[in-house]
């Protein structure tokens, strides 16, 4: 009984337990089982956003909106009629805070949902399977290996889940074997976290440059990993400057050069290891010369940058060859810039040596360059920009050799999956070369990934709370054309049009707020629709106690709450270090069918104040330049699996790739789905 009830109370949240799991939770202790309910439909309300108490500040909406500048002069009206309100009012100057019905909920939750019908359910509605999982050991080390050995960065919550998972994995005790560690830790950070836990238990560190041992000290100091903060560096035991010192003595002298990127915290790590008390690591010592100057140590990439310069194209290719992944990162440089035959000879005898990532992410650069479109920049952050393509083309021949050779090595390196099963609803999905800019949430895929919006009603929804000072998002909708032209939008400023309609204002969160915008697809009389959020005053995404953004979608006969968690369709926190959040855009096809493509950007904005009419141009020319990108996708590397397949007669297991695991699987398929993509990428 308790089981079929915790079932019941996760549909009612879009999540039902697989059979298996359903059966084994009906042999468990009713207590025992309304224990772990509680943990979980914990866990999956915060996963779809259903944790808190999503109001409107209409309470009918998306019914009964009124015109914007009829509210507001409504407003206007009950103020002056207020005297202790008209006070407050400045001759001349409209000041919407001023009025003292705007910006608040002036009705309960409670009034909320009295207001509303329920939620009609349909099929079509998303339904989560929880499957039953194995041992905590088993689930906690499978899970270790897989982000430790991932082949892309983490996000930031990935990498942190990594460090426990790490720790986790390293208290095995007695049942600690080598088993329990990846065989390769190809992300630097990646590596730090894998290096704190062999420090800890005096294991040889996992170092082949110097700057491995920096981000090592920097974690351990719960600094930034990624070195592009200052730490301050905690003391370290004899013990473990021992480690430290003997990792950089092993590093190749020609490699110091690499100190100079981070002159100043090298400085300070030498402050806290001594190294002059262990003579017996001499080199060592000289990577702290090398940081106050006391020795010269030219760094690579200065030295390939100076043959560059002075018009030395072969010398410098020479160079690069010594570090294959520079020289193909550098490839579209360098055969514009020299004898465009040999740099591709070099290319060609570095490519076996370089990583997969490199070589995938070096395809999807060179796939854009037969058509240039703008150019792309984004941060570690999403922090994103673009500029028009100035660069010379290249020849289309050499791009096409180009692609040959890597398109063959990419094939090579690809495992044999056996007998392949495609979901075709994935073959849009992006490959995931970075996780940076992608926050973990529920059905996120990475950038540049395209999938079907299903359902005649699209409703975008933000949700903060403030942790210290007043904050206000607002979240509003810019509408173009197909060239990118004659924008509309939906915000504050603006309620509603004949297809799409805001929920209202709200100016300030202490327990708690929520916007939406409801569009009626069908009648969407613009093909391009960018949802943004805005942060029009007080504290940045990362600094508000809770910040995220969704969208759901229904069929028109479904009516029910603002909010209903069946429906969601895909929700994230918001943490980047822009002002303005541009997480997807939606976009109708020539064939009428409206699709979503992710980007998960941000715009560095105004300090304060801004709002979608303030960045039109800037978000517009940003999102054209996403759309017209030809990312590469799970198709591209499916065709060479298929051909790898078809040309090995090895056959008998099964490989599904697809967007969720079907139910109906044989016993040892192995499964890839956006969770796990990455470990397709290639070593």
């Amino acid at each position: 009984m308790a089981a079929r009830q915790l079932d019941a109370a996760l549909l009612s949240v879009g999540f039902t337990c697989s059979p298996a799991l359903l059966g084994r939770l009906t042999r468990l202790p009713g207590e025992q089982v309304i224990d772990l309910g509680v943990r979980v439909l914990a866990a999956v309300r915060r996963l779809v956003g259903d944790h808190v108490e999503h109001n409107a500040y209409f309470v009918d909406f998306p019914k009964n909106v009124p015109d914007t500048l009829e509210f507001w002069a409504g407003l206007l009206r009950e103020a002056v009629l207020d005297p202790v309100a008209a006070t407050r009012l400045q001759p001349g100057t409209l000041n919407l805070l001023d009025l003292p019905r705007y910006g608040g909920y002036q009705h309960t939750y409670a009034d909320l949902l009295a207001a509303h019908a329920e939620l009609i359910p349909l099929v079509k509605d998303r339904v989560t399977v929880l499957e039953l999982g194995g041992s905590l050991r088993d689930e906690a080390r499978e899970l270790y290996l897989s982000l430790a050995g991932s082949e892309i960065p983490l996000a930031a919550e990935d990498l942190a889940a990594l460090r426990a998972l790490a720790a986790f994995c390293a208290d095995f005790g007695a049942d600690y074997s080598a088993d329990d560690q990846p065989e390769h830790v190809p992300v630097r950070e990646n590596r730090a976290v894998v290096n704190e836990v062999r420090l800890a238990t005096r294991q040889p560190l996992l170092v082949d440059t110097v700057t491995d041992v920096l981000r090592l000290a920097a974690l351990c100091s719960d600094g930034d990993v990624t070195l592009s903060t200052p730490t301050r560096l905690r003391s370290f035991r004899r013990a473990e400057r021992r480690i430290l010192l003997a990792a950089l003595d092993a590093v190749p002298a020609a490699k110091h050069g690499d100190v100079l990127r981070h002159r100043e915290q090298w400085k300070r790590l030498g402050e806290r290891l001594h190294p002059h008390e262990y003579p017996q690591f001499p080199r060592a010592a000289q990577v702290f010369d090398v940081a106050r100057g006391v020795r010269e140590a030219a760094s690579f990439g200065g030295r390939v940058e100076a043959a560059l310069a002075a018009g030395r194209t072969d010398e410098a290719v020479s160079l690069l060859e010594h570090t294959p992944g520079a020289l193909l990162r550098r490839l579209d440089h360098l055969l514009r810039a020299g004898d465009g035959s040999a740099v591709l000879e070099a290319a060609e005898r570095s490519v076996a040596r370089a990583s997969g990532r490199v070589l995938l992410s070096l395809r999807e650069h060179l796939q854009n360059r037969f058509a240039p479109v703008n150019r792309v920049f984004t941060n570690r952050s999403g922090r994103a920009w673009t500029t028009p393509d100035t660069r010379a083309p290249l020849d289309e021949e050499t791009l096409s050799r180009t692609l040959a050779i890597l398109d063959e090595e990419i094939g090579r390196r690809l495992p044999d999956l056996g007998e392949l099963i495609v979901d075709p609803a994935v073959l849009d999905v992006a490959l995931p070369l970075s996780g940076k800019a992608v926050a973990p949430g529920l059905g996120m895929l990475p950038r540049g990934s395209l999938s079907p919006v299903d359902g005649e009603l699209l409703r975008f929804f933000v949700h903060w709370q403030q942790a210290e000072r007043r904050t206000d998002y607002d979240l509003s909708a810019l509408m173009l054309d197909a060239g990118y032209d004659n924008p509309t939008n939906i915000s504050w400023t603006s309620y509603a049009n004949e297809f799409a309609t805001y929920s209202g204002d709200l100016t300030e969160a202490p327990d708690g707020a929520s916007e939406f915008i409801d569009v009626r697809l069908s009648h969407a009389t613009k093909p391009i629709i960018i949802p943004q959020v805005h942060i029009y005053a007080g504290e940045p995404f990362e600094e508000a106690a809770e910040a995220f953004f969704g969208y759901m979608t229904r069929d028109a006969a479904q009516e029910g709450r603002p909010f209903e968690p069946r429906t969601v369709r895909m929700k994230s926190d918001l943490r980047g270090s822009g002002r303005v959040a541009l997480p997807l855009v939606f976009l109708r096809g020539d064939d009428g069918v409206w699709r979503v493509k992710w980007l998960h950007l941000y715009l560095s904005g105004r300090p304060a104040f801004n709002q979608v009419e303030g960045n039109r141009v800037t978000a517009s020319l940003l999102v054209r330049s996403i759309v017209e990108r030809d990312y590469l996708r799970v198709g591209y590397l499916a065709g060479l699996l298929r051909a790898k397949s078809s040309a090995s007669s090895t056959g008998g297991h099964l490989t599904y790739i697809g967007l969720e695991a079907p139910a109906d699987l044989p016993e040892g398929a192995r499964v890839y789905t956006p969770a796990t993509l990455h470990e397709l990428i290639p070593a």
